[in-house]
């Protein structure tokens, strides 16, 4: 994990996500996901690029369970563009910068 990126579990939802006065990026991932690895570094590199004007975190399924079914979390990685505690966007699957920036983009 990126020194921008921070890490969110389930008691941590409410408070860095929620109630955050900026959009948050929210990465849905495990260890053992092959594409989740993959995409982790454009993850880092989004958190410090949007340092600022987004937050970026990222929430382990298999820790965090409850927090993943709340948002039928069904298929990883999948990413959640928050926004005033609602979901703006999602992202399923190891996708390009660009999509992602772009979608992030829209919310700002």
């Amino acid at each position: 994990m990126g020194e921008n990126t921070i890490e969110i579990t389930d008691s941590n939802f409410e408070s860095e996500v929620v109630k955050s006065s900026t959009p948050v990026l929210v990465d849905f991932w495990a260890a053992w996901c092959a594409p989740c690895r993959a995409l982790a570094p454009t993850i880092d590199s989004i958190a410090t690029e949007y340092k600022g004007r987004v937050k970026v975190g990222k929430l382990d399924v298999d820790a965090n369970g409850s927090t993943a079914a709340r948002f039928s979390i069904r298929g990883i990685p999948t990413l959640l563009v928050i926004k005033d505690g609602q979901v703006k966007e999602q992202i399923v699957g190891a996708v390009e910068k660009s999509v992602i920036t772009k979608a992030l983009d829209k919310h700002l």
